[in-house]
């Protein structure tokens, strides 16, 4: 598999293979720190960012190449330049393009037409590199068995919830996404492909509108910003109102399994999708799963370059 754009694009033995190599970047942030030299790999973002960005341009720096960032208005495409061709352009400069930017199709254009690796770093519609992030984190945490074990999401259906749909499927684990019902739960057609794919892992998908029990006995309750980038400001009254009982307040945290840990993608809005007793707490793992952004993208970095990932699609 050259690039990775889904979640649900891996096999179990991949991301298993990208969180082994991503642990030992943890322990040894520079233990392949030849392997980039003289290399470039471009960055490109029109959404704004922090760990994505910062895990990016230092994954690259540890495996001694050098990031090139870009902006949406320092490209051509913002002048009409066609994404073929600048995927073409990139691929004659770099090893690989990371791109954060509002449309799935955008990023899958871009692979079809580049040499290199593409890594989606987030679209509307998924963010694998902090599904590995989140599930290194889960493993530090539980072990490789997630067996006997229940995964929660609460909040808004959005690209978050959807990738850990897929993720759960991959894995073969128990995951539950709890969302208010209508527009802001899980897109069908995902629910509908984790489903079936969760039928070949041995895995088990929930999505509910029950926040309670969908927190009650997890390992993991998990949440995200309620307002998204992109999101219309219209919305912004009536998508909290549907979203207040799904905030993560102790309550909810003391109907958890009692080794349970909060987790949060960030950044994150305290008093709205999360209390400032949970996220600060010491159930909270939020700060060493911002830290496995920079270990899993280095760790997918090396491997899709080598050409080590199999893919679901290969």
């Amino acid at each position: 598999m050259k690039d990775l754009l889904r979640t649900d694009h891996l096999t179990r033995e991949d991301v298993e293979l990208l969180l082994d190599t991503a642990a030992r970047f943890a322990d040894a942030p520079l233990a392949e720190r030849s392997f980039l030299a003289n290399d470039t790999v471009v960055i490109h973002m029109t959404k704004p960012s922090t760990r994505t960005r910062l895990a990016s341009e230092t994954a690259v720096a540890h495996l001694g190449g050098t990031p090139i960032f870009v902006r949406a208005d320092e490209l051509q495409l913002g002048r009409g330049e066609t994404i073929a061709d600048t995927a073409r352009i990139i691929s004659g400069y770099a090893k690989a393009l990371i791109i954060r930017t509002f449309a799935q199709s955008d990023v899958e254009d871009l692979a079809a037409n580049a040499t290199i690796p593409v890594i989606n770093a987030l679209t509307d519609d998924e963010h694998p590199t902090q599904a590995l992030a989140d599930w290194l984190t889960i493993r530090e945490n539980f072990g490789n068995d997630f067996s006997n074990r229940k995964f929660t999401y609460v909040g808004d259906g959005n690209n978050m919830a959807q990738t850990w749909l897929e993720m759960g499927a991959v894995l073969g684990a128990h995951v539950v996404v709890a969302t208010p019902a209508g527009k802001w739960a899980p897109d069908t057609a995902v629910v509908a492909r984790t489903e079936e794919l969760a039928r070949t892992t041995g895995g088990t998908i929930e999505v509910t509108h029950d926040v309670k029990s969908a927190c009650r006995d997890a390992s993991v309750i998990y949440t995200d910003v309620w307002m998204s980038m992109g999101d219309s400001e219209a919305d912004r009254a009536e998508k909290i109102a549907a979203l207040g009982e799904f905030s993560v307040t102790d309550a909810l945290m003391n109907l958890a399994a009692s080794d349970g840990i909060f987790m949060h993608c960030l950044p994150a809005h305290r008093g709205e999708e999360v209390s400032a007793d949970v996220i600060d707490g010491p159930r909270s793992v939020v700060w060493r799963e911002a830290y496995h952004r920079r270990t899993t993208i280095q760790a997918a970095l090396f491997h899709l370059i080598r050409g080590d990932i199999k893919g679901r699609l290969a």
